[in-house]
């Protein structure tokens, strides 16, 4: 098998940030990465924006670790009541996204968030508590409990 080298434009869970250089197996480039504009190959044009990429990706991380771990403690003593539609049973109409989640965190009084940081267990389907994962650093992460409510 072939291995391609590709700059990530995005944060990709597993494989690296924004800005990294990665080798990935050919089919996972040209049938994932690539198409949904997630990383570009690795020319030396390409490798003069990783500087500008890694630039970028410091001004929008929460810049440092005490910084970090006091959001992550917002988010922990924070009751977050996410509304959906439900039917017969307390089963939703559609899911729970990453976006209702963010939403609701801020509604609820909590910090501003980015959808790529949330990380949600499974489709949420049902109303009820649930589990969801916040990745506010790569060294800090916790866990945020959400209730799903008829609404």
């Amino acid at each position: 098998m072939s291995t391609q080298k590709l700059i990530l434009l995005q944060e990709v869970t597993g494989l690296g940030s924004s800005g990294d250089t990665v080798e990935v197996k050919g089919g996972y480039a040209r049938n994932y990465l690539l198409p949904r504009g997630l990383a570009i190959k690795a020319t030396r044009g390409a490798e003069k924006q990783v500087e500008s990429l890694r630039r970028a990706r410091a001004a929008r991380e929460v810049r440092s670790l005490e910084e970090a771990q006091a959001v992550a403690g917002r988010l922990t003593g924070l009751t977050v009541r996410v509304p959906a539609r439900t039917g017969q049973g307390g089963r939703l109409f559609g899911r729970i996204t990453t976006a209702d989640v963010i939403n609701a965190v801020t509604a609820a009084g909590g910090p501003e968030l980015d959808r790529r940081r949330v990380e949600l267990p499974s489709s949420i389907k049902t109303t009820g508590q649930h589990t969801v994962t916040v990745r506010v650093h790569p060294e800090v992460s916790t866990e945020l409990t959400i209730e799903v409510v008829p609404g």
